[in-house]
Parts: C-alpha cells; structure tokens; sequence
C-alpha cells in the first residue's frame, strides 16, 4: 500500500500546474496513451449474391491531444467521446507545460495535434502572444466561474484547477503540543524552526507556485520584500529539495510511512484527499493550511491550435472536455478541481478538499513580465549566498 501510495502521490505533483516541471495529480489507472481501444466494428449479416454490398463505414476522424505528461482520464470516458464524435483520439504527452509550451511554438507552422490540454496561467501569457491557438466560444464557457477565464478572447478556456498551499502531519504536532501553522508568516518563527521542506522554484512546479504566494505576499520592492521573507526562512533552518517527491515521501514525517523528519511541506489541497483514498483510511493523517492568502492558485486550459485542419472535430473534444461527463472524472484521475460548475467532485473531495479561502492570483502578464528575475533572486538568496 504505502508503495501504490508513493506511486500515485508523486503523479499527483506533476500537475495543477504550474510551471509544471513537477505537478503529480493522479496515479489511479495507468493513463491512456493514444486514448482507448478500438471499437470493434458490429457484425452484419451475411449478403447473397443477389443482394447490394452493405455501403462502407467512413474511417473515424483521428485527433491529436497534446497535453502534459500528468494527463490522466479513465478508459471509459475517453471511449465515450470516441463513440459520440467519430473520432479516434490520439494523446501525446509532451513534458511538463513549460516543455509543452515551448515544443508548440518551434513547431507552430506543422502543428503536432489539434487541441492542446494543460497550458497553465503561469505560461498563458506566452503561449498567447505565440499566436498558437483559435479562438472558441464554447457552449460550456457558460458554466464555469469568470475568475478562471483569463483570456478574454477565448483562444484558451479553463478547464480545471488546483492549489498549492501548505500541508502538515497532524499527529506530530499533536505529540509535540504545537499549534500546526495556519500562515506562511508562522513559519519563520522559532517554534518552527527546523520543520519545514519546500520545493526549488527553478525545478518543481509548486515549489514556483509557492515562491509566488510569497511574492504576492512580501511584494519585490519596499522595506521588506519576498527575499527578505526568503533570508528569514532560511535562517530557520528551511530544507529545500529538487521536487515534490522527495519533499514530501523523502522528507515529510507523514509522507507514505512517515520516513522524514519535517512535519510541514509544500504541497496540494487535495493531498488530504489523496491520502485518504490510497490509503482506505477514514480521515486523513495530514492537513492542509486553507486560509487567506497562504495557497496559489492554478488554472489549466484547453485550446484549439489555430493551425490545426481538423477545427469542427476540435471543437467537438473541446466541448466534450468541458463536459460534466469529462469534468467529473478529473478529481480522482488528476487530482484538480474541475471547472465547469455544473460538474460534481464527489463525496472524497467535499469532505477532505476543502477549497482554500482567498487564494494568491497574479495576473499572466505579470508573472510573465517577472516570473524569471523572481526565480533567480530566490536562488541568489538560497543557494549561492
């Protein structure tokens, strides 16, 4: 069991995310590469000699989705659209999103597929000013919440979200009569000391995500900026590892087994959830810290490459991907919340996601205009100094 859970947790911070390099979301079923199996054609009954051969059957459309390699969805739902549409869908994983991002624009004029899931809002800005996608006012846009819709032209259309927030071992602060951090603030205190592990930004998809909640917190001028925040956790004796795996199976004291010894770690609101799940267990060993201000909140879109000969079928995976039949089967697959809000999350997540209050949102542009010099300050402070 715990081997299954270090299987699935870790897909799970592969994800929401971010810059992607490292959000694993999901581990359920094996996620399907080149979408499901054939349907096999139905039988038909013998012809004589005298009687009309039976008209040919048109090939199915073949469509490509090129997502990122966190991309999950279960085998049944996946059919579904096959059958509905007449289409055979193709998927090709392609890195993380800032990878994803980057092989879509080197290869804009022979476009590698059709529609593309996964660009996240730390990449839209990019991704947009490249030109890469059609824009679609699809039905189902009607259903999700304004908020998630950052791109006023509809080129991209939000199809799912996360966050990543701070997670903690709720027996060891119960053995340790410690009041668990409800702050990011809490943890440059001295109780803390020593506590918490955190992702590098220049590597890990919510490591960057974290970085950001504190940018937005401490800003990066004036008298005390995220650096500052950044020099006060280190001298708070702050573990920083290469991604989320190690962070939170190596290091974490209730990741899988409880092999580390930092009761704190960047993580994911879902992860109580996730736990609970894998686990069979009745009530999560950890928690989340959902309070205002303290988690970044990511959204991934779905877009039509404007290049693509195949638009209508497009549109039609597009509208399938909005769908609840598709949006109610990303929670436990890829472990985000889905965004059309007709669609249901399911009793796991009403009860052990808890949505955080108030999460970080800074604008495409802006992480655009500042996403690297954030990057290489945070490694000044962290790692050369």
């Amino acid at each position: 069991m715990k081997n299954h859970l270090r299987l699935i947790l870790a897909i799970l911070a592969l994800a929401l995310a971010g810059c992607a390099q490292e959000l694993p979301k999901a581990g359920m079923p094996t996620p399907i590469e080149g979408g499901g199996k054939p349907i096999p054609p139905k039988e038909t009954p013998t012809t004589s000699a005298k009687q009309a051969a039976p008209t040919p059957v048109a090939a199915a459309v073949e469509l490509t989705l090129v997502t990122h390699d966190s991309f999950d969805a279960s085998e049944e739902v996946i059919r579904q659209f096959e059958e509905e549409a007449g289409v055979k869908l193709n998927i090709l994983k392609s890195g993380d999103a800032g990878e994803m991002v980057n092989m879509l624009l080197l290869s804009k004029d022979a476009p590698l597929g059709d529609v593309v899931y996964g660009v996240d809002n730390t990449f839209l800005s990019r991704a947009l000013e490249g030109g890469l996608f059609q824009p679609y006012d699809a039905p189902a846009l009607a259903d999700i919440p304004d908020r998630l819709k950052l791109d006023p032209e509809n080129r991209l259309l939000p199809v799912d979200f996360g966050y990543v927030t701070l997670n903690y071992d709720i027996q060891w602060f119960k053995d340790h009569d410690l009041a668990p951090p409800t702050d990011i603030a809490d943890l440059i205190e001295p109780a803390y000391k020593g506590l918490t592990v955190v992702e590098n930004p220049a590597s890990s998809s919510p490591g960057l995500a974290f970085l950001f909640t504190t940018v937005w917190r401490y800003g990066y001028i004036g008298e005390y900026t995220y650096l500052d925040y950044w020099r006060d956790l280190k001298a708070n004796d702050v573990l920083v590892t290469d991604g989320w795996s190690d962070a939170y199976f190596g290091q974490f004291t209730a990741g899988s087994g409880g092999e580390g010894d930092r009761p704190i770690v960047v993580s994911y609101a879902t992860s109580p959830a996730a736990e609970v799940f894998f686990n069979n267990l009745t009530e999560p060993p950890t928690a989340s810290v959902n309070t205002p201000g303290n988690s970044f909140e990511q959204v991934e879109f779905v877009g039509i490459l404007a290049n693509s000969p195949k638009q209508e079928a497009a549109r039609k995976l597009v509208d399938f991907l909005l769908s609840p039949a598709f949006q109610e089967d990303i929670p436990q697959h890829m472990w985000v919340y889905p965004a059309n809000g007709k669609a249901q999350v399911g009793e796991l997540f009403e009860r052990w996601a808890q949505i955080p209050a108030d999460p970080v949102q800074l604008s495409p542009d802006e992480i655009a205009a500042h996403r690297e010099a954030w990057i290489e300050g945070w490694t000044d402070v962290m790692l050369r100094q």
